[in-house]
């Protein structure tokens, strides 16, 4: 057979009772799902930074991480809403490489779906006991939504997914913001589409069952950059593109005009130290229009604890074993600069 059904996985059900979330992380983590609500409904004025490693592959380098923007969350709280990356699925363009913390809780070892399922329910559930931050996770397969669908606060659809129905119809029945990136060609009619699918609501075939949705509101765009049809990066960050998605909106006519730019990928050409400059191109934008600055609703950075990537194996604490990313210092200053520049 083409298929080794290898074992029945639990349900996502069955997951939550195993492991569910303590009702006093609950009752923060609704509060913190409101106020980034009302970032992207226009009620409040604070800027989103989604920001953390490419791939969550060590869950203590992951939570030392994480506290340390916790401390600078409180800091920069008056301006700033800050949501960890932990990211534990990874897509590969060609399908090699380290797919994430799901499908190997140690990267060293063979793949374990479910004590990859389990590994990654702890990891976020401490990141929010541990240090009152809810996080960001990206959506790569959309029937395992489910397992942290009372976890995360904000999700994200890849630039390889966004066009896939099953993703924009799962986003449909998600009550927490939704990012859709542009596709790698870059055709923003894509990405708007994906937006305009999600809003809606739907009756369609989920894990098994009849489901029906309501839509998301809070489904938004995310600008990555894209690539030609040489390979080469084309940034979509600037001045120019910003007022060419508002304008864009505008003809949708879409609930919560938004967009978050992802600071790599594309629009770094992965030279991870130019995020820092990216961001505050965004912000120089906002300066100098009032409908970029409603529009954009913040950024999205790969960082970590050191900077760059290393291979698998070699073992360097807090270093990305996928993209490179911004290493503390910098990031720690990144956002006392941003929370400055607000």
């Amino acid at each position: 057979m083409s298929f080794d059904f290898i074992r029945k996985l639990p349900t996502p059900a069955e997951i939550k009772e195993q492991y569910p979330v303590p009702a006093d992380v609950a009752e923060m983590k609704q509060k913190r799902d409101q106020e980034i609500a009302d970032v992207f409904t226009g009620k409040s004025d604070k800027f989103l930074m989604i920001i953390g490693p490419c791939s969550a592959d060590n869950e203590d380098a992951v939570i030392d991480y994480i506290t340390r923007l916790a401390k600078v969350q409180e800091k920069v709280k008056d301006k700033i809403l800050i949501i960890p990356r932990i990211y534990t699925n990874k897509p590969r363009t060609t399908g090699e490489g380290y797919k994430g913390m799901l499908h190997q809780p140690d990267p060293e070892k063979k793949p374990d779906m479910l004590q990859g399922l389990l590994a990654i329910r702890h990891l976020h559930i401490r990141s929010m006991k541990e240090t009152g931050l809810t996080s960001a996770d990206e959506m790569l397969y959309p029937d395992n939504y489910r397992y942290l669908s009372d976890i995360l606060s904000y999700v994200a659809i890849g630039a390889r997914s966004v066009e896939d129905q099953q993703h924009r119809l799962t986003a449909s029945g998600m009550d927490v913001p939704c990012g859709m990136k542009n596709p790698t060609s870059g055709t923003l009619s894509v990405m708007m589409n994906s937006v305009v699918a999600a809003q809606m609501g739907h009756t369609f075939v989920y894990r098994g069952w009849e489901v029906k949705t309501t839509g998301n509101p809070l489904a938004h765009t995310i600008l990555r950059g894209s690539q030609n049809k040489n390979g080469h990066t084309i940034p979509n960050y600037h001045y120019e593109d910003l007022m060419l998605l508002n304008d864009l909106y505008h003809e949708k006519n879409l609930a919560n005009p938004a967009v978050i730019v992802d600071t790599n990928h594309s629009n770094s050409g992965k030279k991870y130290k130019e995020q820092i400059r990216i961001a505050k191109d965004v912000l120089h934008s906002c300066s100098c229009s009032s409908d970029i600055r409603k529009l954009v609703k913040g950024l999205m950075i790969e960082s970590y604890i050191e900077e760059g990537s290393q291979k698998i194996g070699e073992h360097v604490y807090g270093k990305s074993i996928t993209d490179p990313c911004i290493g503390w210092a910098d990031t720690e200053k990144l956002l006392y600069d941003i929370a400055d520049l607000l």
